[in-house]
């Protein structure tokens, strides 16, 4: 039976954590894997790569493209431990398991405020941050030649150095559930996921908003459609955009996107019709509508007061982001609204559907409302006395969550578990059509001793 060697991950880990158990597990298996700096944050924090295995077929495994979305960064490292411990899945599979560590190093310490818990949806929001959709390395808005990100490009290039047969984004869905996007299909995914969500008490997500218009290639698992250019509304909530998701698409890449969710709300697995879907989307639409008035006039109050420079501005992105496209999707859901020329009408929608939207109207309003709590906080005054109101709402926003969707809580290890076995069965489905090639992953291997970060 597998035995975890490292101590089991019962919290979300800090990146110089992820880098020092990295760094234990190549010392004590230095024969069979490897840790290499491919890259650089805009910080200067390393970016690690953690291969396991010899074979000539290369799997890229990436965590943290989501500063606010921890959960990859402990499933890389279960993922290595097990490799590690089972031949079939490299010496046996002829693969290499390569394993990028935290995608936004940077972004992650930002959320460090939360991260060790304990977990409670008011000390997340209030110490979440997400950068604004230009700063997120996955995205690539121009096009990969364009790209600027250091983050970016290192993605970029280990891409094209390795040539995966299968990519695997590692995501977290703050409430809700679990699913799965392919830019491929991996006939049997769907029944995989299907089986281990059951047995962890994990709900799939069967209405993800941002797959609203995309095919489904079974229960929780959907298509990612091909690229396209869109504005910021689109890429946000449609993600059907450029993206290093597609970039290794040339090589015959599978990417699957792997959400796992933080607190789980049973309603997102229910794929019965509504008895009265317009009722609902009136509802949410018109909260949307409110709740980005409120937080408007919150901001103009706020925004005089700040002090300039980058800190302040690196919040604001993400803020003035969320605020942009809060109006055209509360008009988008709503009924009474007439659609524009050339829009698409919402497919038909089921219980699922309705409650993925409830969840992620509040989840915008509430992410807003933390980002802002953060600048009052980081100035150190109030002049604009927005505080008292800013706490106010989160704790309404968070209770609705709690009370109003019945959001709980699922334990790290648990989600860990989740991702862990989804990914494993991706692996699996994509070995089956994956042609054995010569190329290694890296030159040099176990040219010497990897170098933990403290000592570089």
């Amino acid at each position: 039976m597998w035995r975890c060697a490292l101590p089991p991950l019962l919290r979300y880990p800090t990146v110089d954590e992820l880098g020092a158990r990295a760094a234990a597990l190549v010392a004590r298996r230095p024969s069979d894997a490897r840790l290499r700096r491919v890259g650089t944050s805009r910080a200067g924090t390393p970016l690690w790569l953690l291969s396991v295995g010899h074979g000539s077929r290369q799997a890229l495994v990436v965590a943290g493209p989501h500063a606010n979305e921890p959960v990859g960064g402990a499933t890389v490292l279960r993922l290595a431990e097990r490799v590690l411990a089972d031949p079939r899945l490299h010496e046996g599979a002829d693969a290499t398991w390569n394993l990028l560590l935290c995608l936004d190093p940077d972004g992650l310490r930002r959320n460090e405020g939360w991260l060790q818990g304990p977990y409670a949806l008011g000390g997340y929001f209030r110490h979440f941050f997400r950068p604004g959709f230009l700063e997120q390395p996955e995205w690539l808005p121009d096009g990969a030649d364009a790209a600027t990100l250091p983050e970016t490009r290192t993605l970029l290039d280990v891409q094209d150095e390795l040539r995966p047969f299968l990519q695997c984004s590692l995501h977290g869905v703050d409430v809700g559930g679990g699913f799965v996007e392919l830019t491929h299909d991996l006939p049997g995914l769907a029944q995989r996921v299907a089986y281990t969500a059951a047995r962890l008490g994990i709900p799939r997500e069967l209405g993800p908003y941002d797959t609203l218009y995309w095919p489904a290639l079974g229960p929780a698992v959907y298509r990612i459609p091909r690229p396209r250019r869109g504005d910021l509304a689109a890429a946000i909530t449609e993600a059907a955009v450029e993206s290093t998701w597609f970039h290794p698409y040339r090589h015959g890449t599978v990417t699957a996107v792997v959400e796992a969710p933080m607190w789980g709300v049973a309603a997102v697995a229910d794929g019965a019709p509504h008895p009265d879907e317009e009722t609902v989307l009136r509802r949410v639409s018109h909260t949307l509508r409110h709740d980005t008035r409120v937080l408007e006039r919150l901001l103009e109050r706020l925004r005089p007061h700040l002090p300039a420079g980058p800190e302040t501005a690196r919040l604001l992105a993400p803020v003035d982001d969320y605020l942009l496209v809060c109006p055209g999707l509360a008009d988008t859901w709503d009924p009474d609204v007439e659609e524009p020329v050339g829009a698409r009408p919402l497919p038909p929608l089921s219980t699922a559907h309705l409650a993925a939207l409830r969840i992620a109207g509040r989840r915008l309003a509430l992410r807003t409302a933390g980002l802002l709590h953060q600048l009052v906080i980081g100035a150190g005054r109030d002049p604009a006395r927005v505080l008292p109101e800013l706490d106010r709402l989160l704790d309404e926003w968070c209770d609705d969550y709690r009370d109003g969707c019945g959001a709980r809580w699922i334990p790290v290890a648990r989600q860990v578990e989740y991702q862990s076995r989804v990914v494993l069965a991706a692996f699996e489905l994509a070995t089956r059509h994956a042609p054995a090639c010569s190329r290694s992953g890296e030159s040099g291997w176990n040219a010497g001793a990897a170098v933990p970060m403290h000592r570089e």
